[in-house]
């Protein structure tokens, strides 16, 4: 088995998604049903979202998870 002392960290481009489609963090928070302060935490880094919330994000922005979130390593 791997080692798993790193810890994980994951990245996104929220922001990037969010302005193709030309919306507001308000418009996005209303349409995946989370606070407008979650979208920017989100989008900070500051907060990793629920599968629940992944999967809201992916069918909201028509793509997969792994096209979403990245996974980074902190030493």
């Amino acid at each position: 088995m791997g080692n798993l002392k790193a810890k994980l960290t994951l990245i996104n481009e929220l922001h990037v998604l969010r302005a193709e489609k030309k919306i507001t963090q308000q418009e996005l928070a209303d349409a995946i049903g989370v606070t407008r302060a979650t979208v920017n935490a989100l989008e900070k880094g500051n907060y990793n979202p629920s599968l629940e919330l992944a999967f809201r994000l992916s069918l909201f922005f028509e793509k997969s998870i792994h096209d979403i979130f990245k996974l980074g390593e902190e030493e």
